[in-house]
């Protein structure tokens, strides 16, 4: 599996939303482990985040290719639905 890369926000509740996701996924899915992905916090982090396109948090990047981008109207089941996605994706490249 590619190292995935999710922007997120402390104290974002879309992106909590996808923490918890994560962590069902990581049971649901085989050969997914969470350790495969890099969580990054744009606020201490901007010099990275800077870097990649994307205005919601939480934005999911396999290396420069946006998967997922949170809409404000997500709600936890398209999160971890759009989740999944990526991590297939990752998986299968």
């Amino acid at each position: 599996m590619k190292k995935l890369t999710i922007f997120y926000m402390e104290g974002c509740p879309y992106c909590r939303n996808a923490m918890r996701a994560v962590q069902e996924l990581e049971s649901e899915l085989l050969g997914f482990s969470s350790d495969r992905i890099e969580w990054i916090e744009e606020r201490r982090r901007a010099d990275i985040a800077n870097r990649y396109d994307y205005y919601n948090v939480p934005s999911v990047f396999l290396d420069n290719q946006k998967l997922y981008e949170c809409s404000p109207s997500d709600d936890y089941d398209t999160i971890k639905r759009q989740l999944e996605r990526a991590i297939q994706k990752a998986l299968c490249d």
